[in-house]
Protein backbone atom coordinates (compact mmCIF):
# COMPACT_ATOMS: atom_id res chain seq x y z
CA UNK A 1 0.00 0.00 0.00
CA UNK A 2 1.52 3.24 -1.15
CA UNK A 3 0.25 6.83 -0.70
CA UNK A 4 -0.82 8.37 -4.00
CA UNK A 5 1.54 11.23 -3.52
CA UNK A 6 4.35 9.63 -2.41
CA UNK A 7 7.12 11.18 -0.60
CA UNK A 8 10.93 9.98 -0.47
CA UNK A 9 10.85 6.83 1.83
CA UNK A 10 13.53 7.74 4.37
CA UNK A 11 14.26 4.18 5.78
CA UNK A 12 13.82 0.87 5.25
CA UNK A 13 13.32 -2.50 7.43
CA UNK A 14 16.00 -4.89 6.63
CA UNK A 15 15.81 -8.53 7.35
CA UNK A 16 19.14 -10.60 9.12
CA UNK A 17 19.51 -13.78 9.16
CA UNK A 18 21.88 -15.16 12.42
CA UNK A 19 22.77 -18.51 13.77
CA UNK A 20 19.77 -20.00 15.84
CA UNK A 21 21.73 -20.97 18.88
CA UNK A 22 20.10 -21.92 22.94
CA UNK A 23 20.69 -21.50 26.06
CA UNK A 24 20.24 -21.95 29.27
CA UNK A 25 19.90 -19.25 32.19
CA UNK A 26 18.29 -19.28 35.16
CA UNK A 27 15.88 -16.62 37.55
CA UNK A 28 17.72 -13.97 39.25
CA UNK A 29 15.55 -11.51 40.37
CA UNK A 30 11.64 -10.23 39.67
CA UNK A 31 10.47 -7.00 39.95
CA UNK A 32 7.18 -5.61 40.42
CA UNK A 33 6.51 -2.81 38.02
CA UNK A 34 2.81 -3.02 38.41
CA UNK A 35 0.56 -5.41 40.01
CA UNK A 36 0.14 -6.61 36.71
CA UNK A 37 3.16 -6.57 35.23
CA UNK A 38 6.76 -8.09 36.01
CA UNK A 39 10.74 -7.74 34.98
CA UNK A 40 12.21 -10.08 35.50
CA UNK A 41 16.68 -10.61 35.39
CA UNK A 42 18.16 -14.12 33.77
CA UNK A 43 21.86 -14.73 34.49
CA UNK A 44 23.91 -17.58 33.40
CA UNK A 45 27.64 -18.06 31.88
CA UNK A 46 25.67 -19.52 28.45
CA UNK A 47 24.29 -15.80 28.21
CA UNK A 48 27.92 -14.34 27.21
CA UNK A 49 27.61 -13.26 23.99
CA UNK A 50 23.87 -12.84 23.49
CA UNK A 51 22.86 -10.23 21.03
CA UNK A 52 20.14 -8.70 19.39
CA UNK A 53 21.25 -6.22 16.46
CA UNK A 54 17.59 -6.02 15.52
CA UNK A 55 14.69 -3.77 16.68
CA UNK A 56 11.96 -6.38 16.17
CA UNK A 57 14.05 -9.30 17.56
CA UNK A 58 12.13 -11.96 19.39
CA UNK A 59 13.65 -15.01 21.44
CA UNK A 60 11.94 -17.97 22.40
CA UNK A 61 11.90 -19.00 26.11
CA UNK A 62 11.43 -22.53 27.39
CA UNK A 63 10.31 -23.48 30.83
CA UNK A 64 10.79 -26.81 31.84
CA UNK A 65 9.90 -28.26 34.94
CA UNK A 66 12.92 -29.52 35.70
CA UNK A 67 16.65 -28.95 34.12
CA UNK A 68 16.99 -30.13 31.08
CA UNK A 69 19.68 -32.48 30.46
CA UNK A 70 19.87 -31.66 26.78
CA UNK A 71 18.41 -29.02 23.93
CA UNK A 72 16.11 -31.89 22.86
CA UNK A 73 14.72 -31.97 26.40
CA UNK A 74 14.72 -28.14 26.91
CA UNK A 75 12.97 -27.57 23.56
CA UNK A 76 10.11 -30.67 24.70
CA UNK A 77 9.01 -27.76 27.56
CA UNK A 78 6.10 -25.49 27.17
CA UNK A 79 7.49 -22.15 25.53
CA UNK A 80 6.60 -18.61 24.51
CA UNK A 81 8.03 -15.74 22.10
CA UNK A 82 9.05 -12.87 23.99
CA UNK A 83 11.05 -9.41 23.19
CA UNK A 84 14.90 -9.53 24.63
CA UNK A 85 14.63 -6.10 26.37
CA UNK A 86 17.91 -5.62 28.03
CA UNK A 87 21.59 -7.52 28.46
CA UNK A 88 25.21 -7.28 29.48
CA UNK A 89 27.39 -7.72 31.56
CA UNK A 90 27.22 -6.20 35.76
CA UNK A 91 30.17 -4.97 37.04
CA UNK A 92 30.50 -8.55 38.82
CA UNK A 93 31.28 -10.66 35.83
CA UNK A 94 27.73 -11.97 35.68
CA UNK A 95 26.36 -12.24 32.16
CA UNK A 96 22.38 -11.06 32.44
CA UNK A 97 19.19 -11.00 30.27
CA UNK A 98 16.45 -8.78 31.12
CA UNK A 99 12.50 -9.81 30.25
CA UNK A 100 9.00 -8.14 31.17
CA UNK A 101 5.68 -10.18 31.32
CA UNK A 102 2.59 -9.11 31.14
CA UNK A 103 0.80 -11.00 33.95
CA UNK A 104 -2.84 -12.43 33.51
CA UNK A 105 -3.14 -14.43 36.35
CA UNK A 106 -2.40 -18.36 36.47
CA UNK A 107 -3.97 -18.98 32.79
CA UNK A 108 -0.62 -18.76 30.55
CA UNK A 109 2.11 -20.50 31.73
CA UNK A 110 4.40 -17.77 31.03
CA UNK A 111 2.72 -15.89 33.56
CA UNK A 112 2.57 -18.08 35.62
CA UNK A 113 6.27 -18.86 35.32
CA UNK A 114 6.89 -14.89 36.13
CA UNK A 115 4.85 -14.75 38.90
CA UNK A 116 5.83 -18.04 41.17
CA UNK A 117 9.10 -19.58 39.65
CA UNK A 118 11.20 -20.21 42.26
CA UNK A 119 14.71 -17.75 42.15
CA UNK A 120 17.17 -20.17 40.35
CA UNK A 121 14.67 -21.73 38.75
CA UNK A 122 16.13 -22.59 34.84
CA UNK A 123 14.81 -21.16 32.01
CA UNK A 124 15.74 -22.18 28.14
CA UNK A 125 16.52 -19.21 25.30
CA UNK A 126 16.39 -19.29 21.65
CA UNK A 127 17.34 -17.02 18.97
CA UNK A 128 16.68 -14.44 18.39
CA UNK A 129 17.14 -16.38 14.60
CA UNK A 130 16.48 -13.69 12.53
CA UNK A 131 16.53 -9.54 13.30
CA UNK A 132 14.59 -6.93 11.25
CA UNK A 133 16.62 -3.74 11.34
CA UNK A 134 15.75 0.07 10.83
CA UNK A 135 18.04 1.31 7.89
CA UNK A 136 17.51 5.04 7.64
CA UNK A 137 16.31 7.14 9.73
CA UNK A 138 12.25 7.53 9.79
CA UNK A 139 10.79 11.21 10.04
CA UNK A 140 8.40 10.40 12.51
CA UNK A 141 7.01 7.64 15.05
CA UNK A 142 3.81 5.82 15.67
CA UNK A 143 4.47 3.02 18.45
CA UNK A 144 1.33 1.79 19.88
CA UNK A 145 0.27 -1.23 21.42
CA UNK A 146 -0.95 -2.91 24.92
CA UNK A 147 0.96 -4.68 27.91
CA UNK A 148 2.44 -7.21 25.48
CA UNK A 149 3.89 -4.73 23.66
CA UNK A 150 5.75 -2.79 26.55
CA UNK A 151 9.21 -4.04 26.13
CA UNK A 152 8.81 -4.10 22.11
CA UNK A 153 7.96 -0.51 22.72
CA UNK A 154 10.76 0.43 24.87
CA UNK A 155 13.60 -0.56 22.48
CA UNK A 156 11.99 1.24 19.33
CA UNK A 157 11.50 4.44 21.99
CA UNK A 158 14.50 4.64 22.64
CA UNK A 159 15.67 4.82 18.83
CA UNK A 160 13.72 8.32 18.74
CA UNK A 161 15.74 11.65 18.22
CA UNK A 162 14.86 14.46 20.57
CA UNK A 163 12.86 16.79 18.54
CA UNK A 164 11.26 14.26 16.42
CA UNK A 165 7.67 14.09 15.75
CA UNK A 166 5.88 10.71 17.68
CA UNK A 167 3.01 9.61 18.80
CA UNK A 168 3.14 6.87 22.13
CA UNK A 169 0.24 4.89 22.61
CA UNK A 170 -0.40 2.35 25.31
CA UNK A 171 -3.89 0.79 26.45
CA UNK A 172 -3.74 -0.74 30.06
CA UNK A 173 -6.26 -1.70 32.22
CA UNK A 174 -6.74 1.74 34.11
CA UNK A 175 -4.36 4.51 35.88
CA UNK A 176 -2.92 1.88 38.49
CA UNK A 177 -1.63 -0.50 35.34
CA UNK A 178 0.21 2.82 33.78
CA UNK A 179 4.11 2.02 33.64
CA UNK A 180 7.20 4.46 32.57
CA UNK A 181 8.75 4.34 29.71
CA UNK A 182 11.45 6.41 28.95
CA UNK A 183 10.87 8.21 25.50
CA UNK A 184 11.31 12.14 23.96
CA UNK A 185 7.54 12.27 24.04
CA UNK A 186 5.14 12.34 26.67
CA UNK A 187 3.11 8.76 26.21
CA UNK A 188 -0.09 8.63 26.04
CA UNK A 189 -2.06 5.92 27.97
CA UNK A 190 -5.53 4.50 27.27
CA UNK A 191 -7.32 2.66 30.00
CA UNK A 192 -9.95 0.39 28.69
CA UNK A 193 -11.39 -0.06 31.91
CA UNK A 194 -13.69 -3.44 31.39
CA UNK A 195 -13.73 -3.25 27.75
CA UNK A 196 -12.70 -6.00 25.89
CA UNK A 197 -8.26 -5.79 25.43
CA UNK A 198 -7.43 -3.62 22.36
CA UNK A 199 -10.84 -2.52 21.36
CA UNK A 200 -9.71 1.10 23.64
CA UNK A 201 -6.66 1.08 21.42
CA UNK A 202 -8.58 0.23 18.42
CA UNK A 203 -10.60 2.86 18.67
CA UNK A 204 -7.29 5.67 19.78
CA UNK A 205 -6.11 4.13 16.32
CA UNK A 206 -9.22 5.27 14.14
CA UNK A 207 -9.65 8.48 15.21
CA UNK A 208 -6.02 9.14 14.10
CA UNK A 209 -6.62 11.34 11.41
CA UNK A 210 -3.95 12.91 8.70
CA UNK A 211 -3.33 15.82 10.65
CA UNK A 212 -1.91 13.20 13.15
CA UNK A 213 0.14 11.99 10.79
CA UNK A 214 3.90 12.03 12.91
CA UNK A 215 5.91 13.34 9.40
CA UNK A 216 5.79 12.24 6.02
CA UNK A 217 7.38 9.07 6.06
CA UNK A 218 7.09 7.66 9.70
CA UNK A 219 8.03 4.34 10.92
CA UNK A 220 4.72 2.78 12.16
CA UNK A 221 4.54 -0.20 14.60
CA UNK A 222 1.20 -1.55 16.26
CA UNK A 223 0.69 -4.89 18.49
CA UNK A 224 -2.05 -5.88 20.55
CA UNK A 225 -4.48 -8.73 20.77
CA UNK A 226 -5.14 -10.28 17.26
CA UNK A 227 -7.93 -7.60 16.38
CA UNK A 228 -5.58 -4.94 16.46
CA UNK A 229 -4.21 -5.86 13.09
CA UNK A 230 -7.17 -4.59 11.22
CA UNK A 231 -7.50 -1.23 12.05
CA UNK A 232 -4.09 -0.81 12.25
CA UNK A 233 -4.23 -1.67 8.80
CA UNK A 234 -6.89 1.28 8.08
CA UNK A 235 -4.70 3.26 9.52
CA UNK A 236 -1.34 2.79 7.27
CA UNK A 237 -4.30 3.36 4.61
CA UNK A 238 -5.71 6.68 5.81
CA UNK A 239 -1.94 8.16 6.10
CA UNK A 240 -0.24 6.25 3.01
CA UNK A 241 2.12 4.12 4.78
CA UNK A 242 3.77 0.93 2.53
CA UNK A 243 2.94 -1.70 5.01
CA UNK A 244 5.77 -3.81 3.87
CA UNK A 245 7.70 -0.45 6.17
CA UNK A 246 5.78 -1.30 9.00
CA UNK A 247 5.43 -3.63 11.83
CA UNK A 248 1.63 -4.75 12.50
CA UNK A 249 1.28 -7.72 14.67
CA UNK A 250 -1.18 -9.66 16.85
CA UNK A 251 1.05 -10.51 19.67
CA UNK A 252 -1.95 -12.56 21.42
CA UNK A 253 -5.09 -14.01 20.73
CA UNK A 254 -8.38 -14.40 23.25
CA UNK A 255 -8.56 -17.73 24.50
CA UNK A 256 -5.50 -19.51 22.58
CA UNK A 257 -2.45 -19.34 24.63
CA UNK A 258 -0.78 -20.95 22.20
CA UNK A 259 -0.98 -18.51 19.68
CA UNK A 260 2.13 -15.97 18.75
CA UNK A 261 2.40 -13.55 15.60
CA UNK A 262 4.01 -14.56 12.43
CA UNK A 263 7.14 -13.70 11.71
Amino acid sequence: MTSSNPVTESFSLEKQSLDLRFRSAALASREHLTDSYVRVRLTGDELEGFGSTGHDDHIRIFLPEQPPASVEEMREAPSREFTPLEWGTDPEGVHYLDLEFALHGDEGVASAWAQHAPIGSVIGIGGPRGSRIISGSPDGWLLAGDETAVAQIRRYAALIPEGAPAVILVEVRNAGHQMAIDAPVPVEYINRGSAFPGTALADAIANLDADDKPGADPFVFVAAEKSIVKPARALAERWGVDTDRAIIKGYWKSKDTEYHAAD
